[in-house]
Order: C-alpha cells, then structure tokens, then sequence
C-alpha cells in the first residue's frame, strides 16, 4: 500500500472520531509534542472528544484532498463540513503526518475556521 492510500485511510479513521466522538483514537495519532496552530494542544484535543450527553457532529464530511507524499512524512490539505447541535461549519485543514514506528502520528497541524451563518 502507498503512502496516500495510507493517509487516506488514516483521514477516514479521523473523520470518525470526530463523529465518535473518540478521544482514544485524537491520543493514539496526535504525536506528544505535535504543534496545532502553533501551539502543543493535544491534552486539550483529547479532552474536546470525550463524550458528553450527545454527539458533538452529527455529519462531517471531507473533501478537497491535496496529499502530498515525502515518503516516510505526508502533507495533507483538506476541507471538513461539520454539523453538530451545538456547532456547524467548514474548516480548512493543513496537516503533516509522519510515520513512526508504532504508526502514522499527526505532527503539525492549521485550521481556518468558517462558521455557517
């Protein structure tokens, strides 16, 4: 399997944690040290994706993959719709995946927020 089927796969299985929502899943990719709009947030990542009284989407759907393969790192531009009761819109995504030994891990990552009116 090549490295943007591999990431495509890994795309799929974050568009269902966030559906989840799954915190486990957000631990186990999210690299320790993994910088998100500048800063190191993935505690607070994990704890945005634990359930709670009702799902926090109840439809995300991606689009617009751009993967762009350096071999054992990827880069991956995209757009997700999301609509949740409590929140609905469209983020732009950068993100950079890196293959380590116990799997793809997210290092680096930019949104752009854009709120459905």
């Amino acid at each position: 399997m090549g490295t943007k089927q591999e990431i495509m796969e890994m795309e799929e299985k974050l568009r269902m944690a966030e559906l989840g929502p799954d915190p486990k899943f957000f631990a186990s990719v999210l690299s320790d040290d993994a910088l998100i709009d500048g800063q190191k947030v993935k505690q607070k990542i994990v704890a945005a994706h634990q359930p709670g009284k009702g799902p926090k989407f109840t439809k995300v759907i991606m689009s617009d993959y751009d993967i762009v393969d350096h071999g054992n790192a990827a880069v991956v531009v995209c757009q997700g719709v999301y609509e949740g009761p409590e929140w609905s819109g469209t983020i732009r995504f950068m993100r950079t995946w890196l293959k380590k030994e116990d799997g793809w891990k997210i290092i680096s990552g930019s949104t752009l927020v854009n709120p459905l009116s």
